[in-house]
């Protein structure tokens, strides 16, 4: 099987599907990740708080963490993606050159602006694929309910997951280490609801049996 995550920032899919992606890597899988930003951001007061150099190189050792076979990179700048063709065609491409069957992306109703041009995006590009689930990648409230309906079991690949965020070492230092809490505390909670130790949950747009 031929699986794309697709992310707005270095760090999304490692929050949203880490666990999701080593555990396809693990069975064989074919795993690409597609990042619509470069992903370098400053402050309120245009500070630099972490260079497109550093991101870049922090994902590239995460996707060797999971396992992912190959890293495609965007060039939108960090807070400013909207829904557009240049996004929707860069995404087309990879879905047709690749031949993918299962896309996991942003959850629409992320209030995030990035993550939300991004999801709409891949809504729009991925209407083919038979597979779509979204996920959501951070801690942000919003006016929608993510709307959880389909579980993966990542207890064996948790590890490999934290790894994986653990590879942002600048993030790791701006949120001093409160992503691994937060993601491994909902991970324990979806994974109560199924009977495992840990586990990833997504909103299905669509899912076809091939």
């Amino acid at each position: 099987m031929k699986i794309l995550a697709i992310g707005a920032h270095f760090d999304d899919v490692e929050l949203g599907c880490g666990g999701t992606l080593a555990r396809h890597a693990s069975k064989g899988d074919d795993v690409y990740v597609f990042v619509a930003t470069v992903s370098g951001f400053a402050n309120q007061y245009d500070q630099s708080v972490r260079s497109s150099t550093v991101a870049r190189e922090e994902a590239d050792e995460a996707m060797k963490i999971l396992g992912v076979r190959q890293l495609h990179c965007g060039d939108f700048k960090t807070l400013e993606v909207e829904f557009v063709d240049a996004l929707n065609i860069k995404i087309l491409k990879l879905v047709e050159d690749l031949k993918i069957d299962l896309v996991y992306t942003h959850w629409v109703g992320d209030i995030h602006h990035d993550h939300q041009a991004v999801a709409r995006a891949s809504l729009h590009s991925c209407r083919h694929v038979p597979r779509l689930l979204m996920y959501r990648s951070n801690w942000y409230h919003s006016t929608q309910d993510f709307r959880g309906n389909f579980y993966t079991d990542i207890t064996d690949h948790w590890n490999t997951k934290q790894r994986a965020i653990e590879a942002h070492a600048s993030e790791m230092e701006r949120t001093g280490r409160r992503w691994i809490a937060f993601f491994r505390n909902e991970a324990e909670n979806a994974g109560q609801r199924i009977g495992v130790r840990y586990a990833e949950i997504f909103e299905v747009v669509k899912w076809l049996e091939l």
